[in-house]
């Protein structure tokens, strides 16, 4: 009896086993994943994720996503959040690392760009960041905490300027040899200092080099590619989006190339604030992480959104970057990718004038018009693959869906932009009008596009109603 019992246990314990195997998926067998670019990422609670101006450190094949994380009602600091993933797009909360509990100085205060590298040393997990009172920029200092564990509390150690120097941007890097470097904005942001560290990291031992003194950049974002050093900065104009550049060095203590240009006059509306290495087993690719910052559109900090981009260099020191709709990344593989588009503008068969997003707003629920076409950015839709015969209407300057509000099916419905979820709201069937015209029919209620009243004027609001036979539901799609 007993040894039937022994029998059925273990035979229990190998089925239990391999149920437990086929459930659990290892990180390093992350499977592919299409990320929408220029929106919020949710954890799996649907809460944002608040991780901005922050950095990334791979652990035991789970990326860990360090950042600032705002209070409610103003931009000052509440916590630095972690949050946790295997495949880049799919976030779990795991800590609020520092809190304005942590430290007396921290409970009026202003924390920015955290970055948490790791020394194989002493083992510890140590966060960098630029500190200032909850008032102004007046203190320009950089601060430490550390924590044995990556997603634990981490312990205050303090604010300082290093050297004497003014810090503000900043960011953190590990090299080869295990040495790691600080890297700040000083002097009111005109020169960038790059610092080496203690060995513990968690002081500043030297200043290594001020390679563009007056440069007024900030922003700052260090990566390593085969034994090259690429140093991707900002100009600093406050909130607002501008021109990225970068600098290349094979050595950290210079010399150092003059900043040349990357991306778009705004970085494609984004501010630099990390650069991941992401290595698999086919690639290593290197991905461009930049917040939108919800203050350049009339929010705040954590209303903010999200651009990453893969990088390419056609030279061991050169580096280009450009606009993709949606990356493709497989972090087993180590490729990040872009896809989608191409883009189209769409013109009412009565009036002549396109779907447009007024002032090119990023805010969610903004109504659409028509208006003269000029082929700005907010005249720009994908029409990305929906199923079933549908298309997602995604606006090229914001990233969010054409939808009727609140997902209504009433006649007289606002057409406005919104979060792109898949909802059947924010869905739309292009059926022939003739003459090169479609109506866009709504999967959710089966009423098309229509500039209201039949107006032919600019700002004519756009809603959806009962289709008819009026070119004012009909609609000229072209690429651009």
């Amino acid at each position: 009896m007993s040894r039937a019992r022994g029998a059925w246990q273990v035979a229990l314990a190998a089925v239990t086993g391999l149920l437990l195997s086929l459930l659990t998926v290892s990180p390093a067998h992350a499977a592919p994943v299409t990320v929408l670019n220029g929106t919020q990422f949710t954890d799996p609670t649907g809460q944002p994720v608040h991780a901005h101006g922050g950095g990334v450190i791979e652990v035991d094949g789970y990326y860990y996503w360090f950042g600032e994380n705002r209070q409610e009602n103003s931009n000052g600091f509440r916590y630095v959040s972690a949050y946790r993933s295997a495949d880049l797009k799919n976030w779990e909360f795991r800590n609020h690392v520092l809190t304005q509990a942590s430290a007396p100085e921290l409970q009026a205060a202003n924390i920015e760009r955290p970055k948490v590298i790791h020394n194989r040393a002493t083992g510890q997990f140590v966060m960098w960041m630029h500190k200032e009172n909850d008032q102004n920029y007046a203190e320009a200092r950089a601060a430490v905490a550390v924590s044995d564990t990556v997603d634990g509390d981490y312990t205050w150690r303090g604010s300082f300027r290093p050297l004497d120097h003014m810090s503000r941007d900043i960011t953190a890097f590990v090299d080869d040899d295990g040495t790691g470097y600080m890297v700040s904005a000083a002097r009111e942001n005109y020169d960038l200092h790059i610092y080496r560290l203690t060995a513990d990291y968690t002081a500043v031992a030297e200043l290594i080099a001020n390679p563009w003194p007056g440069g007024h950049r900030e922003a700052p974002a260090l990566f390593k590619r085969n034994g090259v050093y690429f140093m991707l900065t900002s100009g600093a104009t406050g909130w607002s989006p501008n021109q990225q550049q970068y600098a290349t060095a094979t050595s950290l203590a210079g010399p150092w190339s003059a900043m040349a240009n990357i991306g778009d006059s705004t970085t494609f509306g984004s501010q630099t604030a990390y650069v991941l290495t992401v290595q698999g087993s086919a690639a290593t690719s290197y991905l461009y992480m930049g917040d939108r910052w919800g203050n350049s559109f009339g929010g705040r900090v954590n209303d903010s959104r999200y651009v990453w981009l893969p990088l390419t260099f056609p030279t061991s020191r050169t580096m280009t970057m450009s606009w993709s709709p949606q990356l493709v990344i497989d972090t087993a593989a180590g490729t990040v990718r872009g896809e989608g588009g191409p883009y189209r503008t769409l013109a009412a068969r009565h009036s002549g004038k396109c779907v447009d997003i007024p002032g090119q707003s990023q805010t969610i629920g903004a109504q659409a018009i028509q208006y003269g076409c000029n082929n700005g950015l907010n005249q720009r839709f994908w029409f990305r693959d929906a199923g079933g015969g549908y298309v997602e209407l995604i606006s090229r300057h914001s990233s969010l869906c054409l939808a009727a509000s609140g997902g209504s099916a009433a006649d007289g419905a606002a057409v406005v932009q919104t979060p792109c979820t898949g909802a059947s709201a924010q869905q739309w069937r292009l059926a022939d009008a003739g003459g090169g015209y479609s109506q866009l029919i709504a999967r959710h209620s089966g009423k098309c596009l229509d500039v209201s009243d039949e107006s032919a004027a600019d700002n004519a609001r756009l809603i959806q109603y009962a289709c008819g036979a009026g070119g004012h539901q009909q609609w000229r799609a072209t690429t651009v």
